[in-house]
């Protein structure tokens, strides 16, 4: 009876209220005064369809699907824009530009009417600027105060020459446009000072990753530029919030009363509300997160600082970088603060900002020649100023011509931070149409020349300085150089382990190197070298451990598995050891057919079905990643499946065709290396009839008795299987199994699969 308790109890209570609710409706209806009754099916379905016309309709409806839209189509920009090797920001802006007038409003009036009418852009608009907040403020906690510090002079000096130099040249043009497209009441000087401050801005975070993703960051023309871009970005602000001052207060002199506050409050941020955070920061320095009462008052001093700062004349954006420019200096507390909001800013709400601005971007008002000439005379204006600006001062401080060179390109690049300056200048009446457009087209060019202006500078004066490793590197080039390339932190000690048995613990002249490459857009440039240290961390603890020299390269990368085979190819290892990907959807028609890795598409490989470069229908075994390395690395490479693997003591290596004759090769290094014992299993006769074989297997017993021998069993179990540390096998060995779904898959113990190159 007792397991009939609980299902009887539930039945009896659901139909008891049930009865309850229903004579309670059937006694209530009895009150009804003037209720019209629906009776006509066509009245009742209409009603619905009304009902959800209107629901369509809805604000909120309207809003979401409008976030909805604009997140998907600003990734999609932005991974075109990555796989042409610009920066990802630059996709997003012509995202905005194309849901804008300028090409959905121009070819698509009604759907662009209805998916972004007039009366909802003042929700687009706040959450927007609630994302600038948020996103300002992350800004602010990237910028190292103390390296300004440490290597300000150089720095300071470029900087403030890369300002100067085009704010004086944007005033110039300005004098010349201003009666034609200075807005009706606008002072001179108010329009002057905006085209300025247009001119002189750097786009530090796209500037950072740009040097993230040329692996510069650990470089002395890395950490120039970057103490440059962040003496810029402070400069630049504080001269924005002055010219915000001056043009809100309609004169220079009155103007002195809102800098008079400015100055007021940045000394209460740094003399007063800097030192309690600081105290608020060592609570919880030694936690590795951060309680949610911290997070409030981190964010309620975000949120009085930017209200203070909108009050005052200098918006409420220039308060959100002061809150992140004081926060406690810890390097690792900032970090766990960025990570919980730069990707709610970046992933929802900047795009929200990009489409915002292209929505107020009408290309169309470019109606005539001579309006393309003026927009290529700004481009011209702003590049000569910030590329010349920078590069002369470099040159100047002692750089050589191509850090010069590369330094004025880098901080030519202007991306968001444009739009930000643009937008503000549109708000107050300062830009019209015209000129905004125009400027959105310069920050738009003068990013996307970064790259091209880089690659040209590479290919004139040579080759980038070489990033430095954190481990010890090994003394000479390596008669036998293996590469591990790790993902999951968990795998990189059995990586290692396993490269570590295939070399002479006491030679130099072979080589381990353990790689970790992360993708550009999941990292921030702030948190590199933190992230560093903590997934090479336990390679550190394990080379300790197995008295082992390894040199370490980590890269930010766009497309990682591009960078991993030209890596391998161009150092000519002799085998690359990576650990297994998996994909969820393999073997599926699904998954072939979409390119699903884990659990989004792949669009490279997507890309591949359509163009045919890949069958349709054609069987993947491994993740997509891994395939793309199989297929263009010119050295042999090791797929490894984990098992907790410790040690290479008992070795299991089942021959099936000549090909598997290659693993005999590195069944010899580990005999030499780690003194295995190699069990060759003839699972076809293979050894048996080809003498090539024999003879290998032979000299191997020669020169290490007792070390290696064949098997020819034909019933394998589960428990004879785990008598082993390690099995080895060739690829097409492998796909067979896989084929055939054969018990070794199950009951094997942890798994090296090996691609020999011929």
């Amino acid at each position: 009876m007792g397991k009939y308790k609980n299902p009887l109890f539930y039945t009896v209570v659901i139909g008891a209220c049930s009865a309850a609710m229903y004579w309670i409706v059937s006694q209530g209806s009895h009150m009804e005064h003037n209720v019209v009754k629906l009776v006509s099916n066509q009245t009742v379905f209409q009603d619905f369809v009304d009902s959800m016309l209107n629901n369509l309709h809805h604000p909120l409806a309207i809003l979401l699907a409008q976030i909805l839209t604009i997140v998907l189509v600003a990734r999609a920009f932005g991974w075109i824009c990555k796989k042409i090797g610009q920066p990802s920001v630059i996709g997003e802006i012509i995202a905005g530009i194309a849901l804008g007038p300028s090409l959905l409003g121009t070819h698509f009036p009604e759907f662009s009417a209805t998916l972004f009418p007039v009366e909802s852009l003042g929700n687009l608009s706040f959450l927007s600027q609630i994302g600038l907040i948020l996103f300002m403020f992350v800004i602010g906690m990237e910028l190292d105060l103390k390296v300004l510090k440490n290597k300000a002079h150089d720095a300071v000096l470029i900087s403030h020459a890369s300002i100067i130099i085009p704010f004086t040249m944007g005033m110039g043009l300005a004098y010349y446009i201003f009666d034609s497209f200075a807005p009706d009441g606008v002072e001179f000087l108010s329009f002057a000072l905006f085209l300025g401050i247009s001119m002189s801005i750097t786009a530090f975070p796209v500037l950072a990753r740009i040097v993230q993703e040329r692996g510069l960051q650990k470089t002395r023309l890395g950490t120039i530029v970057i103490t440059c871009a962040a003496a810029d970005d402070i400069t630049a602000w504080c001269l924005l919030a002055a010219v915000i001052a001056i043009v809100k207060a309609g004169s220079f002199v009155s103007s002195l009363y809102i800098i008079g506050l400015a100055i007021l409050y940045v000394i209460v941020m740094l003399k007063v509300i800097r030192p309690f955070l600081e105290r608020i920061g060592k609570l919880q320095s030694k936690n590795k997160t951060i309680s949610k009462s911290m997070i409030a008052i981190f964010l309620l001093t975000l949120i009085v600082s930017s209200y203070c700062t909108e009050v005052i004349g200098i918006h409420a954006l220039f308060g959100a970088f002061m809150t992140g420019a004081i926060m406690p200096d810890n390097i690792k507390f900032r970090a766990l603060i960025i990570e919980k909001v730069e990707d709610v800013a970046v992933v929802l709400f900047l795009p929200l900002f990009f489409v915002y601005t292209g929505l107020r971007t009408e290309i169309g008002l470019l109606n005539e020649p001579y309006l393309w000439k003026l927009t290529a005379l700004i481009i011209i204006v702003a590049t000569v100023g910030k590329f010349a600006g920078s590069a002369i001062a470099a040159k100047f401080v002692g750089q050589s011509w191509k850090d010069s060179l590369t330094i004025g390109a880098l901080m030519n690049t202007r991306g968001l931070m444009e739009l930000i300056v643009l937008n503000i200048g549109f708000d107050l009446g300062i830009l019209t149409g015209e000129i905004f457009a125009m400027m959105v087209i310069m920050a738009l060019a003068t990013t996307f020349l970064t790259g091209p202006t880089l690659d040209l500078l590479n290919k004139i004066f040579g080759k980038k300085e070489e990033i430095q490793s954190n481990l010890e590197i090994t003394d000479s080039p390596g008669r036998f150089k293996i590469y591990i390339f790790f993902e999951d932190i968990l795998n990189a000690k059995a990586l290692l382990r396993l490269a570590h048995s295939f070399v002479n613990k006491k030679s130099t002249k072979s080589g381990i190197t353990a790689m970790h490459l992360v993708d550009s857009t999941e990292i921030n440039p702030f948190n590199v070298e933190y992230y560093e240290e903590e997934m090479f961390e336990p390679i550190v603890e394990e080379t300790k451990e197995l008295n082992q020299s390894v040199q370490t390269l980590f890269k930010v990368s766009n497309q990682i598995e591009n960078d991993i085979v030209e890596i391998i190819n161009e150092d000519s290892s002799d085998i690359l050891l990576l650990e297994m990907g998996h994909s969820i959807y393999r073997g599926t028609l699904l998954g072939n057919i979409l390119g699903f890795t884990t659990s989004i598409i792949n669009p490279n490989t997507l890309l591949n079905k359509v163009t045919r470069k890949e069958k349709l229908f054609e069987s993947s075994f491994f993740d997509e990643r891994t395939e793309q390395i199989l297929q263009h690395a010119k050295t042999p490479v090791g797929i490894f499946i984990n098992k907790e693997f410790e040690k290479v003591e008992q070795v299991f290596l089942p021959v099936f065709t000549q090909s598997d004759l290659v693993l005999l090769n590195y069944a010899q290094r580990w005999i030499t290396h780690s003194e295995a014992q190699i069990t060759v299993l003839d699972a076809t006769g293979e050894v048996d009839r080809n003498p090539d074989f024999k003879e290998t297997i032979r000299r191997i017993e020669q020169f290490k008795p007792n070390h290696i021998r064949v098997s020819n069993e034909k019933l394998l179990n589960k428990e004879y299987l785990k008598t082993y540390d390690i099995m080895i096998i060739g690829m097409e060995s492998w796909k067979n199994l896989v084929a055939t779904r054969s018990i070794w898959l199950n009951h094997a113990p942890s798994i090296l699969i090996i691609n020999e190159k011929t």
